[in-house]
């Protein structure tokens, strides 16, 4: 185990865990000691929301943290959190001169893949792609309520620590695309911008109930579909695959910087 730093590029909503209750998948990129891009790094388990507030990082933060290899997880990019006081925020990658130092540090040719299927034949389990292009963009509704295992997790006693009422989101959201080699995906959307967005969506709504919702809806659709999908937007998915089905990939990150266009010179 050895103190690293890391550059968090996404983390998913939480999920109910039997053995942490809540953790959150983290993934991002392993820096050397001069904040050099080395490879893509999953970070298990953290309790986000139950991490003291000076140490909870958002998207695009370069932090430390005590971290050693998952010897119970056989993906190379999965890397374990020994301590969770460890983390410590060092800065943040800011978006000016149109996002060019997070490009530096994301886009880069041994992190980025032109298919799901290079990933897979390196033998990857994270990644970002360009998607070729967006089929369709969709909601599902989901569960309005976690089930009842998951119920009974989030109801046992914890003696360190006051608990934080989890909602569940009664929604999935999808994308389907092609990527490079014209292979078309259909891939839930599990980062928790995406699920942030609704919950203020409806929360900030004049509406109530269902109504409320439906408006949610559409505000995120006309994020994650219109503004996304603009000519002003340079788009990429980050994907991951399922500890337990590693041919199953999810998009747990959106990259979204504008789109830079070369200036045309003028022959006059």
């Amino acid at each position: 185990m050895e103190t690293r730093k890391i550059l968090i590029a996404t983390k998913t909503y939480p999920t109910i865990s039997t053995k942490y209750q809540e953790t959150v998948c983290t993934a991002g990129i392993l820096l050397d000691d001069d904040e050099r891009p080395l490879q893509w790094i999953r970070l298990y388990p953290i309790s986000y929301r139950y991490l003291d507030f000076e140490k909870r990082y958002k998207r695009w933060t370069i932090i430390s943290a005590l971290i050693e290899k998952d010897s119970r997880d056989s993906r190379l990019e999965s890397f374990r959190l020994v301590e969770q006081n460890s983390l410590k925020p060092i800065k943040e990658i800011s978006t000016v001169n149109e996002w060019q130092e997070r490009k530096e540090l994301l886009l880069l040719p041994h992190l980025q893949f032109n298919s799901i299927q290079e990933i897979k034949d390196q033998g990857k389990s994270l990644g970002i792609i360009k998607p070729k292009s967006i089929q369709k963009y969709l909601h599902q509704q989901d569960n309005r309520e976690w089930n009842e295992k998951e119920q009974v997790i989030l109801g046992q006693l914890d003696l360190f620590r006051e608990k934080k009422p989890l909602e569940k989101i009664p929604y999935k959201f999808y994308y389907h695309f092609l990527d490079q080699a014209d292979k078309l995906h259909k891939y839930s959307i599990l980062d928790w911008e995406i699920m942030e967005l609704y919950r203020n969506c409806r929360n900030n709504s004049k509406l109530t109930g269902i109504d409320a919702e439906t408006e949610a809806l559409e505000k995120v659709r006309q994020k994650i579909e219109d503004k996304f999908l603009s000519d002003q937007i340079d788009l990429y998915f980050i994907v991951g695959n399922l500890k337990q089905h590693p041919q199953n990939f999810l998009i747990i990150g959106i990259f979204y910087p504008p789109m830079v266009r070369s200036n045309q010179l003028s022959l006059w």
